[in-house]
């Protein structure tokens, strides 16, 4: 079973995820900032990942501790679902287009943590949600999975669609991703032998 619970407390969040990499893409996302929400939940949907979350942080402060924690903890919950990467076809990519918005993102299961984040918003805000939290919750979404993550604005102009673009696009390519490779077997997918 590719699956995963992962809890993490600190001073700042309290924060308890479970995710299936082989679900239908349900969601559960409770987090307290409504914006982010909508976001994980399209994250799950469209990779086709099931992700049950639920966090409380210090949002008297902002947002910020509670979607970077957030990130941390699903890509260790990511991580520990994927173990050692058996079977899987490692790379993932998708042009995703969202009315005026379109983002590319192209990641690689690497156990390398890298972000190339070419990403702009028009606006500091959606809302009341900071346009900058959407890089740090994927860098640390990356760095805690694991994962080579390129994101790059092709074009756009509403911020709110940019960054469901790129929550989507990355949901896209990790769908592609994690998908068991049938001409594979369980073979890990490296020349090295490990990932």
């Amino acid at each position: 079973m590719r699956t995963a619970s992962i809890t993490r407390k600190t001073a700042e969040t309290d924060i308890a995820v479970t995710l299936d990499l082989d679900g239908s893409g349900a969601y559960d996302c409770a987090t307290g900032v409504g914006f982010f929400d909508h976001m994980l939940d399209q994250l799950a949907r469209h990779a086709l990942i099931d992700i049950k979350l639920r966090a409380t942080g210090d949002l008297h402060i902002d947002d910020h501790h509670t979607v970077e924690d957030c990130g941390i903890a699903l890509g260790q919950a990511l991580a520990q679902a994927l173990g050692d990467k058996r079977g899987i076809r490692r790379y993932g990519e998708c042009a995703l287009v969202m009315d005026d918005a379109q983002v590319r993102c192209a990641l690689d299961l690497s156990g390398r943590p890298f972000l190339v984040w070419n990403v702009a918003f028009p606006t500091a805000k959606i809302g009341s949600f900071d346009t900058e939290l959407v890089r740090e919750f994927f860098q640390a979404l990356a760095t805690h999975a694991g994962i080579t993550l390129h994101l790059d604005t092709v074009h756009g102009v509403n911020s709110h669609h940019i960054a469901e673009a790129a929550f989507k696009a990355v949901a896209r390519a990790l769908r592609m991703a994690v998908k068991p490779d049938p001409r594979k077997g369980d073979a890990i997918p490296s020349t090295k032998g490990t990932l």
